[in-house]
């Protein structure tokens, strides 16, 4: 007879610890007060997460953000948390918890800290840096903080903890939904199924709303039926498995139970309604394979033979049919094109990538078909989240190949513009320029000096009154070369008016000519000053630009190196991880081949044993 598959519906804690949203969740608003600080936040809020990344730490180390030294280490943490790289993350978190910094970020920190160590297993750590949170988070993040607190006490065996924590949690989050649910699965494990009936009948009822949460209430149904058909009470479960959609995802699990729980209740005609529905779906779904099996049996029961045989006839047939596609799906994987589809059908549509990332869309191959369960996987998903970074690694590592290239270029142009210049700054390095200029100025000085000593009014007339004033100067000496003619006494008199009158303007304005001049001359010193810096400025360049372009040429060829190594290294570990991933996905395929070939025992000898039947009876 064939025997109940209790399906995998407790194979593991529903919904991921960690939300793969993008709203700052590291971030508390704040207002930027260092301009590179900004620069990181427009990066990591674009979802350029391993640029954001780069650039904080290449900003930390210049200090270039002294404002938001706290915010931006904790930023760094949850940057590393979100690319998976959890022991890099924690010793961020770690320092954060025993700086002097705001209670807002060390409790951001405490809470990130558990976080990380949620994730790599360390749940009694994991459960003293949530307590040691202190004040309010953020709603999402004090959801999300019991939600992994109760979690860690579940893991830890700590049941009644974790369902005073649930049983006082009123909100209207989408993590209570989760938490009960892990919860009243870890009961049923414990065998305390009065305890954990409760949590998951709640989830079962609620109203629910999205995709989402309406599978997750599916599952709590589906795991309390099946909880009550494993204990022998089979009246018990059937509410629970006829609450399932049959338009969702565990429908076929659900209709395969629906039927053992008639079947265990004698009701074997009723049995064949829920077992005949799933028959007509996909093979590749196990409740299906089951069904194949369950179908003929239920007809053995109630005395029809012929159909039996016949159905156990065609689950044979069908048998051996997905036997050779799975053999066939085996080799392409080994080939290779697995992940080559995996990787690119994704590609485009997902430019998200670390910790957060899923896998959107299986491509369109034979082997997909087999590989929902196995796709569906931490371990598979993990393992090709680990791969997809490697990819995109390597295309970071080829991109600063490229810069690499074009900072050679331009060290290449700077040596070339260098060499054409050098002889015109050594020229000049060797005229008496400055020397000239400096002596130019010492005159001009000197001269100012003369014109306000003897108040030399006309040194600073106009050009038109200085050329008046010279005319006038000549003329008086022509008149007093002759001082006996009597023809040029009248024009004495007139050029000592026209001299006064030149002379009273040259007063009014002397003042602010000598103001003028002034100012020209410490004009003329700031000029001379910053020539002589710069003088000074061209004589080192001339020194150190060889040297400096020397290093720049020495620290690419040591990063092109450096970056050589790199690649090698993450070729072998691709290599390691695509053939990781292959076995991962070929371990799946065998277990598939082999539930297949064991049901097809079952159905060979259920067929034999009614032949054998009949050959009685005709005797």
């Amino acid at each position: 007879m064939v025997r109940i598959l209790l399906l995998a519906v407790f194979a593991g804690a529903v919904a991921p610890a960690f939300a793969a949203s993008r709203g700052g969740e590291a971030i508390a608003a704040t207002r930027i007060l260092d301009l590179h600080y900004g620069d990181v936040l427009f990066q990591y809020f674009i979802e350029e997460d391993f640029e954001a990344l780069t650039r904080l730490e290449a900003y930390s180390h210049w200090n270039r953000m002294p404002n938001h030294a706290g915010e931006a280490e904790l930023l760094a943490g949850g940057l590393y948390l979100q690319l998976g790289m959890h022991n890099e993350a924690g010793r961020r978190f770690e320092a954060l918890t025993a700086a002097q910094l705001p209670a807002s970020v060390r409790s951001r920190a405490w809470f990130y800290l558990g976080k990380v160590w949620y994730a790599r297993g360390y749940y009694d750590r994991a459960v003293e840096s949530l307590q040691r949170i202190e004040g309010a988070l953020e709603p999402a993040l004090d959801a999300e903080k019991r939600h992994l607190l109760a979690n860690a006490f579940m893991h830890l065996s700590r049941y009644d903890e974790a369902i005073d924590l649930l049983r006082g949690w009123n909100t209207r989050s989408s993590w209570v939904m989760y938490a009960r649910f892990n919860l009243g699965v870890a009961l049923l494990r414990s065998d305390r199924l009065a305890d954990g009936a409760p949590f998951l009948d709640s989830v079962g009822r609620s109203e629910a709303r999205g995709e989402e949460l309406l599978a997750l209430k599916d599952k709590a149904n589906l795991a309390l039926g099946y909880a009550y058909l494993q204990g022998g009470q089979a009246a018990q479960a059937m509410p629970y498995l006829e609450r399932v959609r049959l338009d969702g995802p565990q429908s076929s699990r659900a209709l395969l139970g629906l039927g053992w729980a008639y079947a265990e209740l004698g009701r074997f005609q009723d049995a064949l309604t829920p077992w005949l529905a799933l028959h007509d779906r996909n093979l590749l779904d196990a409740a299906v394979q089951e069904a194949y099996l369950a179908v003929p049996y239920a007809f053995a029961r109630l005395g029809a033979n012929g159909q039996a045989a016949e159905y156990y006839e065609q689950a044979l047939s069908s048998f051996e049919t997905e036997t050779g596609r799975i053999d066939e799906s085996i080799g392409r994987i080994r080939e290779g094109s697995l992940l080559r589809d995996l990787v690119g059908a994704d590609d485009a549509k997902s430019p998200q990538r670390g910790w957060f990332w899923q896998l959107q869309e299986l491509p369109d191959a034979p082997e997909s078909r087999y590989l929902y369960p196995v796709l569906a996987g931490n371990d598979f998903q993990e393992g090709l989240k680990n791969f997809r970074d490697l990819a995109f690694l390597g295309s970071t590592l080829a991109r600063w190949d490229e810069n690499m290239v074009v900072y050679s270029d331009m060290i290449d142009a700077r040596e070339r513009a260098y060499a054409a210049r050098i002889p015109r700054v050594d020229s000049l390095l060797a005229s008496n320029v400055a020397e000239q200029l400096d002596a130019r100025r010492k005159s001009a000085e000197g001269r100012f000096n003369e014109v306000v000593n003897s108040a030399d009014v006309a040194a600073l007339g106009t050009p038109e009154q200085r050329a008046q004033w010279r005319r006038i100067e000549a003329l008086e000496a022509a008149i007093a070369a002759d001082p006996g003619n009597e023809e040029l006494a009248a024009m004495r008199d007139k050029l000592r008016l026209v001299r006064g009158v030149l002379q009273w303007d040259l007063n009014q304005s002397f003042r602010d000519r000598l103001y003028q001049q002034r100012r020209e001359l410490r004009a003329l010193d700031r000029a001379l000053n910053e020539t002589a810096d710069r003088w000074l400025r061209v004589q080192r360049a001339r020194e150190v630009a060889p040297t400096t372009t020397g290093d720049f040429a020495m620290r690419i060829a040591a990063l092109q190196e450096r970056m050589t190594a790199l690649r090698a290294r993450l070729e072998g570990a691709a290599d390691s991880q695509r053939g990781l991933l292959a076995d991962i996905a070929v371990n799946e395929l065998d277990a598939q081949k082999q539930r297949i070939e064991d049901y097809e025992v079952q159905a060979r000898f259920a067929l034999a044993t009614i032949y054998d039947r009949a050959a009685e009876q005709s005797r």
